[in-house]
C-alpha cells in the first residue's frame, strides 16, 4: 500500500486538495494512504468549520502546532515532514508549485536523500514504472522523468492541472504531530497584507485570450469579454512585449487555467501554451492559419482574421439579446416619452 503526504498550503488549501487528484494518476484511486499536513491551530485558507473541508478528501489530517514550526519557514517545514517521514514512510511527497512550495520541496528533498521534479503537468505509465511529465526547455518540448531509488517520489504541480472530483469519500483522522528534533522557528509573521491584485484568471469561467495575432488590437479583446461576461488573458508573446500583464499569461511560465470556454484569438498554441490550459472543458480557435497547432486542440476552429470576428460576435451577441440590459428610468413614463404615439 503506497502512502502519501501532501502539503496544505495555508495560502491556498483548497487547491492543495488537487495534488490527490495526482496521487489517483500515480496509483490508482484505491490503492494509497493520503495525508494532508498544515501547520496551526486555525483553519487554512480561512475555511470556517475548521478540518471539516478536509473530511472525506484524505486519511489523515497531521496538524503541526505553529509553535513548532512556522507556516512561513520553509526550512522548518521541510526538517519537520523528514521526521514524519520517519515514522510514516512516504512513496510520495507532494507541493503545489506556489512560491513557498518551490522554496520547500527542494529543501525537503535534500533531507530525504531523493529527486524532485518540478511542474509536473501529466502522469505516465510504462508497466510498473511511472513517468513524471513536465514542460523543458521553455515549454518547447516535453519531459518524461522516471524516478529511480528508494527514496520517495517528489513533485511540485501547478495549481489546475489536475482534477480532484471528490468522488471517493475517505474516513478521515485528525491527528496532532509533535516532532521533536526541530530547531525553535526562526521566522514569524509579524504583518500580513493583501496584495492590491484581485485579477485572477484561473477563477474565470470563460476566458477571452489573445495572442501575436492580435498583439495590434489586444484592446479589443476586453470588449469582447466584456459581452461574455469574460476575463481577459493573453500567452507569453503579447506579455513579452508589453502589450499585457505577466498576471494574465495562460502556460508553462504564466498560469494554468481551467475555464468551461476558451476562446483562443490569434494564438498559434505552442506546447508551452497548450499546457496551460488542459483542463479547458470548450476550446474556440479563431486564426487566420487552420494548421496552427491551436487548431488541433480546438472544438470549433473559425478561419478568419480577429479583427472581423471580433466585432461580428458582439454584434450577434447584441442582437440575440444576451447582453445584460443597461440600467433605465424606473420612473413613469410620460405622453412626450413615445412621442404621443403610444
Amino acid at each position: 500500500m503506497n502512502n502519501a503526504l501532501i502539503y496544505i498550503d495555508p495560502d491556498n488549501a483548497h487547491a492543495s486538495l488537487e495534488l490527490t487528484g495526482v496521487l489517483d494518476r500515480m496509483y490508482g484511486p484505491d490503492t494509497y494512504t493520503v495525508y494532508g499536513l498544515y501547520i496551526g491551530e486555525n483553519a487554512p485558507d480561512g475555511a470556517s468549520g475548521g478540518d471539516r473541508f478536509l473530511d472525506g478528501a484524505v486519511d489523515g489530517i497531521l496538524r503541526v502546532p505553529d509553535e513548532t514550526v512556522s507556516p512561513y519557514d520553509a526550512a522548518g517545514v521541510a526538517a519537520c515532514i523528514a521526521e514524519l517521514h520517519d515514522t510514516y514512510r512516504f512513496t510520495a511527497v507532494l507541493f503545489l508549485a506556489t512560491t513557498f512550495g518551490r522554496s520547500t520541496a527542494p529543501r525537503t528533498a535534500m533531507r530525504l536523500h531523493t529527486g524532485l521534479v518540478a511542474d509536473v503537468t501529466e502522469i505516465r505509465h510504462d508497466g510498473d514504472r511511472i513517468h513524471l511529465v513536465r514542460p523543458a526547455f521553455s515549454g518547447r518540448m516535453l519531459a518524461a522523468v522516471v524516478c529511480r531509488g528508494g527514496g520517495p517520489i517528489m513533485l511540485t504541480v501547478r495549481q489546475n492541472t489536475f482534477v480532484h472530483d471528490g468522488s471517493r469519500r475517505r474516513k478521515t483522522e485528525t491527528i496532532t504531530a509533535a516532532p521533536h528534533n526541530l530547531r525553535p522557528p526562526r521566522l514569524r509573521l509579524v504583518k500580513r497584507r493583501t496584495k492590491d491584485e484581485s485579477y485572477d484568471i484561473r477563477e474565470s469561467d470563460v476566458l477571452v485570450s489573445g495572442g501575436g495575432g492580435v498583439m495590434r488590437n489586444f484592446d479589443d479583446l476586453e470588449t469582447l469579454a466584456s459581452h461574455l461576461h469574460a476575463m481577459v488573458s493573453a500567452s507569453r508573446r503579447v506579455v513579452d512585449s508589453g502589450k499585457a500583464p505577466r498576471y494574465i499569461q495562460v502556460g508553462q511560465s504564466g498560469k494554468t487555467v481551467s475555464p468551461r470556454l476558451y476562446i483562443a484569438v490569434g494564438i498559434s498554441g505552442s506546447i508551452q501554451h497548450i499546457v496551460g490550459l488542459k483542463n479547458a472543458e470548450y476550446i474556440i480557435a479563431v486564426n487566420t492559419d487552420r494548421t496552427a497547432p491551436i487548431c488541433s486542440r480546438a472544438d470549433i476552429v473559425v478561419e478568419g482574421d480577429a479583427r472581423t470576428f471580433i466585432p461580428r460576435l458582439v454584434e450577434r451577441i447584441k442582437r440575440n439579446g444576451t447582453v445584460p440590459p443597461e440600467p433605465h428610468d424606473t420612473t413613469e413614463p410620460t405622453p412626450t416619452d413615445h412621442g404621443g404615439d403610444a
